[in-house]
């Protein structure tokens, strides 16, 4: 099936979801200080890559902070998931619930179907990082089709560190001029 997929240098669409303090939130919202936005799009809770991957982004979130970079995971579980899979997160940032499947067609996701009831009860969304700039302008996405195919974080936020800096003046490549 062919879908439309988000390119940079287009909008971040306004996509509302459930923070798993049950706060209603826009992903594109940006906290006090920060001027850009990561959305780390998972799998859910029945994905150990996911959970290994989220608690390795909490290593990075200072760095991400100073850098003005706010920080958001999110998937498409219901809150009540979203609460199981916290007994197996150590994060400080926020996590959402409720990514529609409408939503995710949205975002141009890979959508998977679950194998079976055991996996879980709805169709999900495949790993996706997009990082949306202060105009809420697409920087940087990638998007998987399978579960481990992720960027590497320690790579992802050294490159933010060299773009972020003022000194470098270096402009995102990748970009579409018209």
């Amino acid at each position: 099936m062919y879908t439309q997929k988000l390119q940079p240098d287009s909008s971040f669409p306004d996509v509302q979801v459930t923070l798993s303090t049950g706060e209603a939130v826009s992903l594109s919202n940006k906290r006090e200080g920060c001027d850009w936005k990561m959305v780390v799009v998972y799998r859910g809770k029945h994905c150990p890559i996911c959970t290994k991957y989220l608690n390795a982004l909490e290593d990075y979130k200072g760095r991400l902070l100073e850098l003005g970079v706010d920080v958001i995971a999110v998937s498409a579980d219901s809150q009540s998931q979203l609460k199981e899979h916290l007994e197996d997160l150590s994060i400080t940032f926020p996590i959402a619930s409720g990514l529609s499947e409408e939503d995710m067609k949205g975002l141009g996701l890979y959508i998977s179907v679950p194998r079976s009831e055991k996996e879980t009860d709805h169709n999900f969304a495949e790993p996706a990082l997009f990082i949306v700039n202060q105009d809420n302008t697409i920087q940087i996405s990638e998007l998987a089709n399978a579960p481990f195919v992720r960027p590497d974080l320690e790579q992802l936020v050294s490159g933010l560190e060299f773009i972020r800096d003022p000194e470098n003046d270096y402009p995102i490549r990748g970009t579409f001029n018209g």
